[in-house]
């Protein structure tokens, strides 16, 4: 299971007809060189950083890490960040490389309590939002992007019909929408987690199962990942169009819209879809060192780095996520299309680490047997 909406962006871009982007390239990517890990301490010039597969920065920045610190950064993927988290509970103590990339706030709880990280305050720690530094007292972790999941919806659709698009979860449930949301299953995608938590926020362990059973009443239909979801359901997208698909709700990212401007040709004015803003749920990714790096000296460099302006301001263009760095620039693109979140739903980690399973399982039981 995926926790980023990177891997989204490149569907939507080779729906478009893009030939790079987000997440593309193999399994083991070297930036600015390839070498192999020493032992600690032994001098190692390559900092091996592990990721889901959708990391993702331009060569000239990580180029300019090494300029900066004399290490080669070698990129190591894993699959989708539920995977690549498991490879590395499984070899903890031993593991694959130095930093970790991609733990998100569904997951940091797993990832603390198996205590995969060694403590370690990046430099520039200080210029970090507060309130998505949720280990602050023991940097275990260091918070990178942020970013929210939020339904989408086409705004031609919308515009035919003359009629309002949703902004908000009780919206949604209304008679007016009936057959036209399509999301992703809790248990098997990112996304689709991300949104039956936003529930579980906005209308509590209490309610959040009776407000299910009224999306299933107003014909919700469920797939099993984003990218059936958003590129064969969804009428707004390219993919979409493209399937000639026929849901105008779509459960997907508040960033997918400036990826349907940037990598469409001719690009539009205006971006086909928009985003329902009360329907978010706030992702945090995050980054840590290793317990047991072979190269403790390179990751903590790299974790400074990554919350360094450089990196911060590439983020937004090539993983279509907000830099959590005070004063890191945004691409006048991503905030023209993008939309800005205000008040998105979160959930604590560890509640959500006590409670996913049966949340996932309640869920199921309602809304797929």
């Amino acid at each position: 299971m995926s926790t980023t909406r990177k891997i989204a962006v490149t569907a939507v871009a080779a729906a478009l007809g893009a030939t790079a982007l987000a997440g593309c390239g193999s399994s083991d990517n070297s930036a600015a060189g390839t070498g192999s890990g020493g032992t600690k301490g032994s001098g190692s010039k390559t900092v091996t950083l592990v990721s889901h597969d959708s990391f993702n920065a331009s060569k000239g920045v990580l180029k300019e890490f090494t300029r900066e610190t004399g290490y080669t950064v070698k990129v190591l993927k894993s699959g989708d960040a539920g995977a690549a988290l498991n490879q590395e509970i499984l070899t903890k103590g031993s593991p694959r490389g130095d930093v970790f990339f991609g733990v998100d706030n569904t997951l940091l709880s797993r990832a603390l309590d198996n205590g995969l990280f060694t403590p370690y305050a990046a430099k520039g720690i200080g210029q970090v939002a507060a309130d998505v530094q949720l280990d602050a007292e023991k940097h275990r972790v260091t918070p990178v992007d942020t970013g929210d999941i939020c339904v989408n919806y086409d705004k031609k659709y919308f515009a035919d019909k003359k009629l309002a698009p949703p902004k908000t979860f009780d919206d949604l449930a209304k008679p007016a929408y009936k057959n036209l949301l399509v999301t992703e299953n809790a248990a098997t995608s990112s996304p689709g987690l991300g949104f039956l938590l936003g529930t579980v926020a906005t209308y509590g362990e209490d309610g959040y199962q009776d407000y299910w059973k009224k999306l299933k009443d107003n014909g919700v239909k469920v797939v099993d990942g984003w990218e059936q979801a958003y590129n064969e359901e969804f009428s707004g997208s390219a993919g979409g169009k493209k399937a000639k698909a026929d849901r105008p709700l779509v459960v997907s990212y508040a960033s997918s819209p400036p990826v349907e401007v940037l990598y469409a040709d001719p690009q539009p004015k205006t971006a086909p879809t928009g985003v329902a803003t009360g329907t978010c749920f706030r992702q945090i990714e995050f980054a840590g060192l290793l317990d047991g790096a072979k190269n403790e000296a390179g990751g903590k460099a790299l974790l400074d780095f990554l919350i360094g302006k450089k990196f911060q301001e590439d983020m937004p263009l090539n993983m279509f996520v907000s830099p959590v760095t005070k004063g890191a620039k945004v691409p006048d693109l991503f905030t023209e299309f993008g939309a800005t979140v205000d008040r998105p739903t979160t959930v604590a980690p560890d509640t959500i680490a006590k409670n996913r399973e049966q949340w996932v399982q309640s869920w199921s039981s309602l809304v797929v047997k």
